[in-house]
């Protein structure tokens, strides 16, 4: 899925990386723990989050995700925008609470990650 597709289905804002919209993701995941998302996660994934500190950049950076999604109307920091504009990742914020975000996407055929992708 690109990450145009992700912006519509959630109706979500461009904070930043407009120039990655045409980036494939292929799967997802949803945390507020850093802990999981180092643990679970894998490559080109997105990962929607409430939680804003530089942490969640860094920790996106190390697990080559392309793009991070805020949820319930959370906005990243000047310093977590500028970091994320280093490490090439693409940062929008949505409306929609996390469950309900996440469903659109499982909707839209995002898969959750650990599963395979082609």
């Amino acid at each position: 899925m690109k990450i145009s597709a992700i912006k519509a289905l959630l109706d979500a804002e461009m904070v930043c990386g407009e120039d990655h919209l045409d980036r494939e993701v292929y799967s997802a995941c949803g945390s507020d723990m850093m802990s999981d998302v180092l643990a679970y996660v894998k490559d080109q994934a997105v990962l929607l989050t409430g939680l804003v500190n530089s942490q969640v950049i860094r920790t996106a950076e190390m697990m080559d995700m392309v793009c991070i999604v805020f949820v319930r109307s959370k906005k990243p920091t000047e310093d977590m925008i500028e970091l994320a504009k280093e490490s090439g990742i693409a940062l929008l914020t949505t409306k929609k609470r996390m469950y309900e975000a996440c469903g659109l996407l499982y909707e839209g055929g995002l898969v959750g990650n650990g599963a395979e992708h082609e």
